[in-house]
């Protein structure tokens, strides 16, 4: 059974971030039972969840094969990313859970890296740069910011998800309420 599991480019400590699970169960992909599944959100026309592993997810199997996608791509092709970047995302990158439908955010051309729900000491610690990126892209203002962060606890109503961008380290924040 590997122990290393695949790295993720854009997700890259998908286990950390609860997207994969130890588990003995077979993928329905490759039909091994690898040591982890997916319990992320994935699309496909078939019920796939708890059903892939990593390494089909990794090499393109589970979206060739089953028909599997996962990030939402509408946003990274808003951001015009090229198509291997999209697809790399939307195809063969773990998603995450949001309220709404997940939004892969990107900075400097590229999609940028997810490392999971923000903690509070993220959002307080967060530059000028960050909270007016995040009021730009929500059309939003300082005060909104404010008010969003009173009572935050990751995983609650009102969600931040922390992202990286790969090129400059900008630390962005994508934003979900349910």
């Amino acid at each position: 059974m590997p122990t290393n599991l695949p790295q993720f480019r854009y997700h890259p400590d998908p286990v950390r971030t609860g997207m994969f699970e130890a588990s003995s169960e077979e993928c329905l992909c490759c039909g091994k039972s690898r040591g982890h599944i997916y319990v992320g959100p994935v699309y496909g026309e078939e019920e796939l969840q708890e059903a892939l592993c990593p390494w089909c997810i990794k090499d393109g199997s589970a979206a060739k094969k089953m028909g599997a996608s996962f990030a939402d791509d509408q946003f990274l092709l808003q951001a015009k990313l090229p198509k291997a970047v999209v697809d790399e995302v939307h195809l063969r990158t773990p998603a995450f859970f949001s309220w709404q439908s997940e939004r892969w955010l990107a900075h400097c051309g590229d999609a940028c890296a997810f490392l999971g729900d923000a903690s509070a000491q993220d959002l307080a610690k967060a530059t000028e740069t960050t909270k007016q990126l995040w009021r730009e892209s929500h059309k939003l203002k300082e005060e909104d910011w404010n008010h969003m962060l009173k009572g935050y606890q990751p995983r609650g109503h009102n969600a931040f998800y922390k992202f990286v961008c790969l090129h400059c380290d900008q630390i962005l924040f994508g934003w979900d309420c349910s």
